[in-house]
């Protein structure tokens, strides 16, 4: 591909240009993403240590893997930058952030999706269950949904390679993305912005309404179960359906409006790439509680062993 640009580096404004307020910020997004990392992977050291845990928990710990990756994609850098006035990144950079940000970014869309297929299979093809969700058929469905996150991550790089530079560098905001980017492209980018909306708009917007449309269904054939049975399946679908919303609401407001910076953007995208990593851990362990059990018992065998030397 031809790529037609002057540009070798771009300029990051950040959230603030005030010291005062980088310093406040990079320790809390510090302790942010020391709480997502250290979530996240007991829930990864807890799965891949149990030998009971099941499917639902297989894809749990590939979310917990794509919320890891994810806001490690652009959480050190964020961090680092708030130590420096001024913060640059060059133009290989940041067509790797977005590589990395999409790809982790759409593979937690596919996960959730597959999370909630297996509710649907264990609440309403609960004689079938083991069948259908065999853990052959669980590894077939995470491996389609990282190359589907592939491709949209390449289309996504495409784009931007696409897009010519030759003259302003500054990006008002802390990461690369397309929609900041397209600000910066010295050609037309209306094209280009619906090819944006139709990629990313339309996976978030597709799946967030497939998913909830799948909820209202389980939620549905739940009259025809026990209370107890009723119970367990309301907690474990609240749960999911709390992260639905968190993770989908805002990519939903991003890509789906206008190539044009509105004053909300950057602290949504916060959210999003610090907030939501962060909570979906602390959802799901207290109200998973095959997790907790697992957890319990990891724990439990680490005394142990530690008494007895």
């Amino acid at each position: 591909m031809q790529l037609n640009n002057n540009v070798t580096e771009f300029i990051l404004l950040g959230l603030t240009q005030d010291p005062l307020r980088k310093k406040i910020l990079f320790v809390t997004f510090l302790f942010f993403y020391l709480g997502t990392l250290l979530g996240n992977f007991l829930i990864i050291t807890t799965i891949k240590t149990s030998q009971t845990v099941g499917s639902p928990v297989f894809f749990l710990s590939h979310l917990s893997l794509s919320d890891t990756c994810f806001s490690t994609s652009i959480a050190p850098r964020m961090i680092v930058d708030g130590l420096f006035k001024n913060t640059t990144i060059s133009f290989s950079g940041c067509i790797v952030q977005v590589f990395s940000f999409h790809f982790f970014g759409c593979l937690e869309i596919f996960i959730l999706i597959l999370m909630a297929l297996d509710r649907y299979v264990t609440i309403c093809k609960a004689l079938h269950y083991m069948t259908i969700m065999s853990r052959r058929v669980c590894g077939v469905l995470v491996a389609v949904a990282w190359v589907g996150s592939c491709v949209h991550s390449l289309a996504q790089i495409l784009l931007a390679l696409s897009l010519p530079f030759c003259g302003p560098n500054v990006i008002d905001h802390y990461l690369c993305d397309l929609q900041p980017l397209l600000q910066l492209a010295c050609t037309d980018t209306y094209v280009i912005n619906l090819l944006l909306v139709s990629n990313s708009g339309a996976i978030c917007t597709v799946s967030f309404v497939m998913l909830m449309f799948s909820y209202i269904i389980i939620l549905h054939s739940l009259r025809n179960h026990s209370a107890e049975g009723r119970r367990k399946a309301l907690s474990t679908c609240i749960s999911h359906i709390i992260v639905v919303i968190l993770s989908f609401s805002p990519c939903i407001f991003i890509y789906t409006h206008p190539a044009t910076t509105f004053s909300m953007d950057k602290m949504i995208a916060v959210f999003y790439t610090l907030g939501t990593p962060l909570l979906n851990p602390l959802i799901y362990t207290l109200r998973n509680a095959e997790v907790k059990n697992a957890m319990r018992k990891l724990w439990s065998k680490n005394l142990i062993s530690d008494d007895t030397q």
